[in-house]
């Protein structure tokens, strides 16, 4: 059997005005349909829309979550490279100053690990209510 191509070779233009071009956009972003194109189709031809709910505690933890990770891996990087330097030292001066910096940069680390503590102590409180 041959599979049946199907091709959207017709177009349908509308005119919108501002408003209702804002409407039909705010109806878009409130479901799954991955492009415009899908999600009128299916308003035009009465298929069932699919809608999305969106948990703003949910998205401002992902993004709080990014940027904790971005601040881990900085820390971690200096942390890496704090441990090569010390591989190389063989002057006191050199360990004693060496020493002071590792000390900061455990602190940096030691912050961005809390900070993470408390975020999901944050979220878990949240989502025990």
């Amino acid at each position: 059997m041959k599979k049946q191509k199907n091709n959207r070779n017709k177009w349908l233009h509308v005119r919108l005005t501002e408003a209702e071009h804002n409407a039909v956009n705010n109806a878009f972003s409130k479901t799954t349909s991955a492009k415009l194109s899908e999600f009128l189709r299916r308003q035009v031809l009465s298929k069932p829309h699919i809608g999305r709910y969106r948990n703003d505690s949910l998205n401002e933890f992902v993004t709080v979550l990014a940027a904790l990770k971005m601040e881990l891996k900085a820390a971690g990087n200096n942390l890496n490279q704090a441990v090569k330097k010390l591989h190389t030292l063989s002057d006191k001066k050199d360990m004693e100053r060496w020493l002071i910096t590792w000390e900061l940069d455990k602190r940096s680390f030691q912050k961005s690990v809390d900070s993470i503590a408390r975020h999901m102590d944050k979220i878990n409180d949240q989502w025990f209510q």
